[in-house]
Parts: structure tokens; sequence; C-alpha cells
């Protein structure tokens, strides 16, 4: 009778250790693709949150240009064109009865403050546009819509100034 050969305590337990280890290399694998995907959504959702900021920028500086066109249409003879600071847009000094040509002063959305870096008229009569205080680089440096060409190329949201047309210059 041949005799079988039946296995000793140290050969399972050398399978086990193999065993165990391919399955610690294939959960440090598992970890380590989970945190390469975790990286990537939150950079990709990053991205995603800055170009929907930049267009929310947009669309408020459009709204500042407004206001800045309608205060200086609604200009009386021999007062200035330009209003003396923000709140000016808000309620028009020049009238006795309020007279709005912003309806607020909004939030950047860059910076998520109320504040605004302002561009004052060349003869210093008051303020004839505004811009962002944020000192990061904008995504979107091309194919601008025919009002926004002048951002083209730029390299900083400070660059990008929203002021009325008819008053740069006066």
């Amino acid at each position: 009778m041949s005799k079988k050969k039946i296995p000793t305590h140290h050969s399972y337990t050398r399978l086990n250790r193999s065993i165990s280890g391919f399955a610690y290399l294939a959960l440090l694998i598992s970890v380590a693709l989970i945190g390469i995907a975790a990286v990537a959504t939150v950079q990709i959702g990053s991205i995603m949150q800055r170009r929907a900021a930049e267009e929310e920028l947009l669309a408020i500086g459009s709204q500042f240009q407004s206001a800045f066109v309608s205060y200086a249409n609604a200009t009386p003879t021999g007062q200035s064109s330009a209003p003396a600071s923000l709140q000016d847009l808000l309620k028009d000094p020049r009238y006795p009865t309020i007279r709005r040509h912003l309806r607020k002063i909004y939030i950047d959305p860059l910076t998520g403050k109320q504040e605004w870096g302002t561009v004052a008229a060349i003869d210093g009569s008051g303020i004839i546009g505004i811009y962002s205080l944020s000192k990061d680089g904008p995504i979107k440096i091309g194919n601008f819509e025919p009002a926004f060409q002048l951002f083209e190329g730029k390299t900083s949201y400070r660059e990008w100034l929203f002021t009325a047309p008819l008053l740069i210059g006066k």
C-alpha cells in the first residue's frame, strides 16, 4: 500500500500566508485606485464649479454694465454721468424719488464677498466699472460673446473689466 502524504500544519501555513499576501496586495491596489478616482472627481468638480462661477460673473458683470449705462442715460444736465459709489446705482441720489439702476450689489461668485474692485472715470468724477477681486486666473480665455470680446486672452479675473462702453474715455 502506498502511503498518501498528509499535508502538515507547516504547508497549510505557507499556503495561507501566500493567499493572505495576495489579498493584502489586492486591497492596497483597490485603496489606491479608489483614492485616485476620488482625487479626479474632486478636481473635476472644482473645475466645474469654477466654470459655473465664471458664467455667473459674466451675468453679474452684464447687470453692472447695464446699470452704469442706465445711470449715464438718466443724467440730468450739468451732473456727473458716473456714480460716486456703487450704492448710487441702488438709489440714484440725483433724484428726489427712488430711482434704481441696479436692484442689489451682487456677491462676487469667485470670492464669495460683496466687495468689488472699481474702475474710476478718467476725470475722477465717479465709477465707470467693476471687476472681481479674485487673484485667480480664468479657465475661459477665448470664445467670448461680442459684449465680452475684450476678455480674450486675459490671465486674471481682475482684467475682466465690466464697464459701460459709452463711459470709457469720458
